[in-house]
């Protein structure tokens, strides 16, 4: 937002109370977790993935994916919006002519099904992605569902509990942002 005119002194806190049902903030340090391979959910043997924010109220979730090896992850689409931002590596879709290097945004509209591909010469690949809603998988031509919104916050707690890690959810249905830091 911009500053008002009418701020004396716009670089001071603000002082007033926040509204009542207002979250606090979520910080996450070391979010790659590069010392600490408890923080990465293992899906296959080179797959792994980092939560960030699981938000069962409102169906999304921010995670990390990491992979350390080149090869070929499972066909799948979503039915909403996915936003995704290289941090290393790259990658690529078998359904698309656009490669995603280091620094690239992707943006994957509703329905589209694709098919994401790490070169060979890539040792490691790691991309921030913001999913929304449910995703599906694909073998050949048959899409059935394999997680609904709240899937991927009991699979990771399950998963990640064995590791002492941190996962971030959400406990007001109402709210719309992820607001519970807890250790499980």
């Amino acid at each position: 937002m911009p500053l008002v005119s009418e701020d004396e002194n716009p670089r001071v806190s603000y002082k007033h109370p926040m509204p009542p049902d207002a979250l606090p903030d979520i910080v996450v340090q070391d979010a790659l977790s590069e010392g600490d391979p408890r923080m990465w959910v293992q899906q296959t043997e080179t797959v792994f993935f980092r939560p960030l924010c699981l938000n069962v109220s409102q169906g999304y979730w921010m995670n990390l994916l990491k992979v350390t090896k080149a090869g070929v992850l499972s066909r799948h689409r979503h039915p909403n919006p996915v936003h995704g931002f290289v941090l290393k590596g790259r990658w690529h879709y078998f359904e698309h002519d656009w490669e995603a290097r280091e620094g690239s945004y992707v943006y994957e509209p509703p329905g589209e099904t694709h098919t994401l591909v790490v070169p060979d010469d890539v040792d490691e690949m790691i991309t921030y992605f913001q999913v929304n809603g449910v995703m599906f998988t694909s073998t050949r031509t048959a899409i059935t569902l394999v997680k609904r919104t709240y899937s991927p916050r009991s699979t990771c707690a399950a998963r990640i509990s064995k590791r002492s890690a941190w996962a971030l959810i959400t406990s007001k249905p109402s709210s719309g942002r992820c607001h519970e830091q807890r250790k499980l």
